[in-house]
């Protein structure tokens, strides 16, 4: 497909990877996710607390040009005032935001968490949420929908979403959620068979969504970007590094990563 953008991200040689985006991925994604996300009121308000140094926050931006949004983006200044946050989303009545976990806890941590919640939808993203964090956040969220959406970037911003519910956390797990619209998810063993639901594996990525590959690293990417021994049409399949399980409802578990690679606060880390 023609190429949308090229974003980077974490390089365990120092060296940050440039991801080559697709226009056919990032339609795939506008298609799908705004939808199972709750965003799409015609006017609707969008808040940007992100910088562009990832695709974090292109969730909102590209939800907004979609559906004739409001797109409002705060200062570098202003997203790290938990009391500027809470105060500009009140008065500009922004429906629709998307946060990291951790970010969202600092901002509550002047007002609590009522005050930093949009009208009607939250998404989370970047990382893990705990359990009991989310009990208390959909507790307090009212009328606003709270959901959880993960994703490599080499996939497109984001593959999987779930609304979340006390009752989907009440066992003390956050699923990230079922596999968006055209997009497949494998969790496999390390000889590439599916593993049991409730049995960790890594999770692959294949379908629509997927990057041409790295920019300029020809072998990495045939090593993250691998033959789908599942598909007939010799489609490939990204290597997530994320070990993952299935539960028996059909929801994907983040476990952990099959690597070192940490994530601060929504950006990738990978420590060598």
């Amino acid at each position: 497909g023609a190429l949308a953008y090229v974003i980077y991200t974490s390089g365990s040689t120092g060296q940050p990877k440039g991801v080559a985006v697709t226009h056919g991925g990032l339609a795939n994604y506008v298609a799908s996710v705004p939808g199972r996300v709750g965003f799409g009121e015609p006017g609707g308000r969008y808040a940007l607390l992100q910088a562009q140094a990832t695709d974090l926050g292109n969730t909102v931006v590209f939800a907004s040009l979609v559906t004739g949004g409001e797109l409002h983006i705060l200062g570098e200044g202003a997203v790290t005032d938990p009391a500027a946050v809470a105060a500009y989303l009140v008065e500009n009545r922004i429906d629709y935001l998307k946060a990291v976990p951790s970010h969202l806890v600092a901002l509550s941590a002047a007002g609590g968490l009522g005050g930093v919640l949009p009208a009607r939808s939250l998404v989370l993203g970047g990382e893990a949420a705990p359990a009991s964090w989310v009990r208390e956040l959909v507790a307090v969220a009212g009328e606003c929908g709270v959901f959880n959406h993960y994703g490599p970037t080499e996939a497109t911003i984001g593959v999987a979403t779930t609304r979340l519910s006390a009752d989907l956390v009440a066992d003390g797990v956050v699923p990230v959620g079922t596999p968006i619209a055209n997009t497949r998810f494998y969790v496999l063993d390390e000889r590439l068979q599916p593993v049991p639901v409730g049995v960790p594996g890594e999770l692959y990525v294949a379908g629509a969504g997927l990057a041409r590959g790295y920019v300029g690293r020809a072998g990495l990417t045939g090593e993250r970007f691998v033959a789908d021994p599942f598909s007939v049409t010799g489609e490939r399949m990204y290597r997530t590094g994320d070990r993952a399980k299935w539960t028996v409802d059909g929801q994907v578990v983040f476990l952990g990563r099959a690597d070192d690679q940490v994530k601060i606060r929504g950006f990738r880390i990978e420590p060598g």
